[in-house]
Parts: C-alpha cells; sequence; structure tokens
C-alpha cells in the first residue's frame, strides 16, 4: 500500500541511528529488538538496516507497551497477536468486499 505522499510505507529508507532518533530509542535498544525478533527491517546488499515507515510505527508501538510496564516476551505476544488481527480482519473485509 502506498501512502498519499507516494512512498510506500513497507519501504526501508531510514538508517538506524536516524530511526533509533525519530522514534525516541538508543539505537542498542534498536538492534535489541531486532535480536529478539520484534521488528526485521530491510537490509542493503551490504548488510545496513534501513528502517521503513512501518517499522517506526513498530517502534513506537513497543515504546508504549515498555511504558505500559510489558517486558520484550509479552511485547512479543501482544504484536503477534495485533498482526494477527489485523489480517484477520482484511480477510474478513475481502469477504464482505465479495458479497
Amino acid at each position: 500500500m502506498v501512502e498519499a505522499s507516494g512512498t510506500d510505507p513497507q519501504r526501508g529508507v531510514y538508517g538506524i541511528s536516524v530511526a533509533a532518533e525519530l522514534v525516541g530509542m538508543g539505537v542498542q535498544n534498536l538492534r535489541a529488538y531486532e535480536a529478539r525478533g520484534l521488528l526485521e527491517p530491510d537490509r542493503t546488499d551490504g548488510g545496513t538496516r534501513r528502517y521503513s515507515a512501518d517499522d517506526l510505527a513498530r517502534l513506537r508501538r513497543i515504546g508504549e507497551l515498555l511504558d505500559a510496564g510489558l517486558n520484550l516476551a509479552g511485547i512479543s505476544m501482544v504484536l503477534d497477536l495485533e498482526d494477527q488481527n489485523s489480517e484477520l480482519r482484511g480477510e474478513n473485509q475481502q469477504r464482505q468486499d465479495r458479497i
């Protein structure tokens, strides 16, 4: 899906230091969240991480959940459930559109 601005929110465009600054987190935190499987940024051919607008939104959500007192294991479970819920809503919408 392309945003109104014409950019693809899934396309990795931000380096790790810019992404960390945009979401107000440390670079090491972003690396740790990736290591825990909470997000998977794009990589260049040389292996440099590239974060998308969707990745930034996910990082902000991680921050919200941390502020709410969840640990990384709990955050992983919440994000998985939110992803599944979003997928099911999309499938449901497709079914409704066919009717």
